[in-house]
């Protein structure tokens, strides 16, 4: 089958055989081609014919990889949706915010704010077929959303591995006769310890224990449960604070050491191989997870937690923090702002119906957060009513959730090891999958900046073998004794809060105001063959935007300074560096815009209309429909002799 190519330029029609297509670009006289086929080019700017354009090229760097089966890109979903966001973060998030009201503000910018950009980021990766960075080709100006969201996935990429990290050696601790988090016989523990919560037989005196002998009531309150002094005194050995690092912890960072192997001989072959792998770490903790919620619902004091997770404490409502973090855990467990849904997105065939891949991707995201509220709430009930206490005194407000609550119902079970093995198991695969799509994500944002100046043969191997070397290496200060310090550093500056609601925002204003919205309607549906629900662009263009600046603002206003459990306060410094992490990602966008329009020339109206002119692919045109008009398929770009275009035969 032949092609035929027009070269707009000297008038000439060129033809391409068909093995020749791939990768084929032919000049057009006054445009130009970046390094993936992009199209930057236009229409002759004058009448005549210009000189013959030399011969069609052939790119020496293969086209973009597609994934197998669509089920691969629907399983890769599935596992970000099934991660450590919906089982440690959410429910920490419930605990933190007086329970069931919490579900209220989620739902609410859940629909107008999370669903809408996540459709939007799908969408924008399929239709541009390009990376994180690449992928804002569509408006060159605003190029910077991609630079900043490199840094926030780099960051996240970076202090995420750490709770696989500390799941990978609870996985290796279980594999004893005795769970050492199950007891109080180990030199971890403190003279408070106590394994067993008798508050039933208290009664205004002292209570006979065999193992501890004779406690009064009141010592009996300030005991600690071997759980949470495994976790604390053990695994963290965590120190007086940030300007006290201490030790290296060297179990655990041999733990770290093999979780980034296991990261990287899952992502160096690219989606081909990730997308065969997700489709056990993606549906095996479901498995789990309900085996976990029928014990927990078995246990005494259960009921109770689950009320205390539904029941709504309406005067939460007006506490701005709610908001901000209902806010703030939408973007991190749909990854907005992240570019690895883009990145995803990307390998999808051009007519993939995202519109409907993205709603059913945010309900199971959703209700896989909402199911693992009950998981947690029963295990927290349980433990409530055994030491006697209020729910929300359980466990210690913190990352270490995750880490309290199941390792104790684990204990509670026959033949403890196995469920705890298996639990942790379950744990890592959580944390794996999350860890593959935001390393996918970085690597592609990278690789699509130079995809044929520096191809080589084994590029891709060795730029995941850096990024996870790097990353590593940052991840050395989080194993020591203030290790803890520093995860929550990064937690709670570079990769949630504001810098992913100051993304997503400008993701919406490029897109609706920039771009245009209707514009992009329409190309959607000419992917899709069909128009998406007037309310994606009702958000894209007012709604979400609002939202996104709303949360944004109430986080300033009500900022807070760093704490840890409520009691250590961040020193400035600690403090100061927080902000940096998090100013390296926001500056990137209006850097980049001044820096642009400073080196463009002409008048800033010039200016402005030639760098928000997108830059196309050549699969754009080859979509297009026949009544399309070549000139709008191409921004032009002055001065530059190398500009190619194709026209496939449907133009023609």
């Amino acid at each position: 089958m032949e092609k035929i190519a027009l070269n707009s330029g000297d008038c000439s029609v060129n033809v391409i055989h068909s093995e020749e297509k791939k990768g084929l670009l032919v000049s057009n006289g006054n445009g130009h081609s970046n390094g993936n086929g992009a199209v930057v080019g236009g229409g002759a700017t004058g009448g005549g014919c210009a000189p013959a354009a030399p011969p069609p090229v052939r790119a020496s760097y293969p086209e973009r990889e597609t994934w197998t089966r669509q089920m691969d890109f629907i399983m890769s979903c599935v596992g970000f949706a099934v991660g450590l966001g919906n089982v440690w973060r959410f429910p920490y998030l419930c605990y933190k915010n007086g329970g069931g009201v919490f579900l209220i503000p989620y739902i609410i910018i859940g629909l107008l704010g999370g669903i809408p950009i996540f459709f939007l980021e799908i969408a924008l990766g399929q239709f541009m077929k390009a990376g994180g960075i690449n992928v804002w080709n569509i408006a060159p100006l605003f190029k910077g959303l991609g630079y900043s969201s490199m840094v926030i996935v780099f960051f996240c990429n970076t202090y995420y591995i750490m709770v696989l990290a500390w799941g990978f050696y609870y996985f290796i601790k279980s594999f004893s006769a005795t769970l050492p988090w199950a007891t109080c016989k180990n030199p971890w523990n403190s003279v408070d310890c106590i394994e067993f919560f008798r508050h039933d037989e208290c009664h205004n005196g002292t209570i006979g224990n065999a193992t501890f002998g004779n406690m009064t009531c009141e010592e009996l309150a300030n005991g600690r449960s071997p759980i949470i002094e495994f976790w604390e005194n053990k695994v963290l050995n965590i120190s007086e604070g940030l300007e006290h690092p201490g030790v290296m912890n060297w179990e655990v960072t041999l733990c770290l050491l093999a979780t980034w192997v296991i990261v990287y001989f899952c992502v160096w072959k690219g989606v081909k191989s990730t997308g065969k792998i997700v489709y056990f770490t993606a549906t095996f903790p479901y498995v789990v997870l309900i085996i976990l919620l029928i014990r927990g619902v078995t246990l005494p004091g259960a009921y109770e937690g689950i009320l205390y997770y539904l029941r709504p404490d309406w005067s939460k409502l007006t506490s701005a923090q709610v908001w901000i973090d209902a806010g703030t855990q939408i973007f991190f467990s749909y990854a907005i702002g992240l570019g690895a849904l883009t990145a995803l997105g990307s390998y999808n065939r051009f007519n993939n119906d995202c519109y409907k891949d993205a709603l059913l991707l945010a309900l199971i995201n959703s209700g896989t957060s909402f199911f693992a509220g009950f998981v947690v709430f029963s295990i927290l009930g349980f433990m409530a009513a055994e030491q006697g206490v209020h729910i929300s005194q359980v466990a210690e407000s913190g990352p270490g959730l995750a880490f309290i609550a199941y390792p104790k119902a684990v204990t509670l079970m026959p033949v403890s090891p196995l469920w705890a093995a298996l639990f942790f198991f379950m744990l890592l695969l959580l944390g794996l999958d999350s860890q593959f799509v935001g390393v996918e994500g970085f690597i592609t944002g990278i690789l699509d900046l130079y995809p044929g100046k520096y191809y080589q043969r084994y590029r891709r191997e060795i730029a995941v073998a850096v990024c996870c070397t790097l990353c590593f290496i940052i991840d050395l200060s989080m194993v020591t004794q203030g290790g803890m310090y520093v995860f929550q550093l990064f937690d709670y500056y570079s990769a949630s809060g504001m810098t992913l609601l100051w993304q997503a925002f400008w993701e919406c204003v490029v897109v609706a105001w920039v771009y245009g919205a209707d514009r992009f309607m329409d190309d959607i549906a000419r992917m899709i063959g069909y128009q998406p629900f007037p309310w994606i662009k009702w958000c894209w263009s007012v709604i979400t935007p609002l939202v996104c600046m709303g949360i944004f603002f109430f986080h300033l206003v009500n900022y807070k300074p760093l704490t840890y459990n409520k009691t250590y306060v961040y020193p400035w410094w600690g403090e100061a560096v927080g902000w940096v992490l998090a100013l390296s990602s926001m500056l990137c966008i209006p850097t980049t815009v001044v820096y642009k329009l400073f080196r463009a020339k002409g008048t800033f109206r010039e200016r402005w209309d030639h760098l928000t002119k997108p830059v196309w692919g050549g699969h754009h045109l080859e979509y297009m429909s026949e009544d399309t008009d070549i000139k709008s398929l191409a921004s032009l770009t002055p001065n530059l002799e190398d500009n190619k275009v194709i026209l496939f035969e449907s133009v023609m």
